[in-house]
């Protein structure tokens, strides 16, 4: 089936999502991308949001599920630890972006938690994972001063700054 065909999400099987090793991250990154395209096509069939309102919520989740989740961290995005969504806003974000804002960190944020709903309406997530995903992404004003905070690095203040919100090892 091409990469840009969308995934169905009757046919998921997380275990599909394991990341072992490099070809693991190259073929979950494609199953990753069909999955977001199904995401899209779900959300737009809803009809509540513009075309331009869905394809900013499933870039979103596609920078936190395709970059952070599977190729920083290796994880599998449907047993997600529930810190990964704190780590991704309130470090990882930061430091792999060039000019990062609260604005466009909301907007992300908004993906990743509409994501992960979608997710569990499917069944392939349980709700305590939808729900600490959704209460991670509410979390502006915290994620807000970590921004701020980061600017305002000087001298070796970084170290304080990272062990406040630090990364996983996620990859040996």
């Amino acid at each position: 089936m091409p990469e840009n065909t969308p995934l169905a999400f009757a046919r998921v099987a997380p275990d599909d999502f394991n990341v072992a090793g490099l070809d693991d991250e190259i073929r979950v990154d494609g199953l990753c991308g069909r999955l977001l395209l199904a995401m899209r096509d779900q959300l737009l069939a809803r009809g509540d949001r513009s075309p331009g309102e869905v394809g900013e919520l499933c870039r979103g989740a596609d920078l936190f599920l395709r970059e952070f989740v599977i190729a920083a961290c290796g994880d599998n995005p449907f047993r997600l630890p529930p810190e990964r969504v704190r780590q991704f806003a309130g470090h990882w974000y930061i430091i792999n972006t060039l000019e990062p804002n609260a604005g466009e960190l909301a907007t992300t944020l908004a993906g990743i938690t509409a994501c992960y709903a979608v997710l569990a309406d499917h069944g392939l997530v349980g709700p305590g994972l939808a729900d600490a995903v959704t209460a991670a992404g509410a979390e502006l004003p915290w994620y807000r001063q970590r921004i701020e905070e980061y600017w305002a690095i000087s001298g070796d203040d970084y170290g304080r700054w990272r062990a406040a919100c630090p990364l996983p090892m996620c990859r040996p």
